[in-house]
């Protein structure tokens, strides 16, 4: 017998899918299934595919055939759902092919969005708000909280409760997360949480991507931006007046970072241009440069 592995997720799959299987023909619990027998599950949490990762799946499989079966249940007589393998099935399709192995299992409609979730999860194969989403929606339809959902997946509640949050940013961000193309991520996002302003977080999102900014980096802008907008004491409002205030702003705009500005009560401070790496220093001399000219 083979060595069984605890999964990622807890209980993982096995503990939601009755393992009776339906046969299609033949004795084997892997049966050949047709193609234009199977349909996608409509309530998968996975949304974005990538084409040429599919065609490269789609090359290999002409080569050496499906190596991983998929898994199916049966919806009615002959008429299949996927439960777990949309990718493997999506490029099988551009293969050519027209049947594929497949486990058949027994699941119930309340089951199969949790499954597909929990399948994709494992396999690392959501993106952050595809995963949030999914979540949601989880909570939404089966009028679960936070700590229920947790037990069910086998995640820590303050994970799901992180994912959730993300659902809060604005648009343009959540997009930016499901775009793997550019330098933005989960670490980013969570850092962008904590500005309470959305024009001042996407103000900041965009300076990421122009700039290539590091998780790092962005952890100390945020910090500025929020010791910013925090109270101040009145020992500061004396040696900081409003105008001073919106230079600083319009500094830190200017140079695509957080200027730093003091100034005493005799009128007399400084002005700090900080910068992460010789590439962003270039950056803000190409700044200096353009302004001589």
């Amino acid at each position: 017998m083979a060595k069984q592995t605890k999964s990622v997720l807890g209980k993982g799959l096995g503990a939601l899918i009755t393992m009776d299987e339906v046969n299609t023909g033949g004795s084997s619990s892997i049966n050949e299934v047709e193609l234009v027998k199977i349909k996608p599950n409509p309530d998968q949490p996975r949304t974005v595919f990538d084409r040429e990762a599919l065609e490269e799946l789609a090359a290999s499989i002409q080569a050496i055939g499906l190596v991983q079966p998929i898994t199916l249940r049966e919806t009615a007589p002959e008429q299949y759902q996927i439960i777990s393998g949309e990718r493997r099935y999506r490029a099988s399709l551009i293969a050519g092919l027209t049947s594929v192995p497949a486990y058949i299992k027994k699941a119930s409609d309340e089951n199969i969005m949790e499954m597909a979730l929990i399948e994709n999860i494992q396999r690392e194969d959501l993106n952050a708000i595809e995963i949030a989403l999914a979540l949601q929606t989880l909570i939404d339809t089966y009028q679960l909280t936070q700590e229920k959902l947790s037990e069910r997946i086998g995640k820590k509640r303050a994970t799901i409760a992180n994912f959730l949050r993300l659902l809060k940013l604005p648009a343009e961000i959540q997009m930016g997360l499901q775009n793997k193309d550019i330098a933005f991520d989960m670490g980013h996002a969570k850092l962008l949480l904590s500005l309470e302003d959305p024009s001042t977080q996407l103000m900041v999102y965009k300076q990421i991507i122009e700039y290539n900014f590091s998780v790092r980096r962005t952890e100390e802008i945020v910090h500025a931006l929020n010791e910013e907008q925090a109270p101040v004491t009145s020992a500061k409002k004396k040696s900081m007046a409003p105008e001073y205030n919106l230079l600083k702003r319009h500094l830190s705009d200017f140079f695509g970072t957080k200027v730093a500005f003091s100034i005493n009560e005799k009128g007399t401070g400084k002005i700090s241009i900080p910068f992460d790496s010789e590439q962003d220093l270039e950056r803000i001399m190409q700044i200096f440069d353009a302004i001589k000219k």
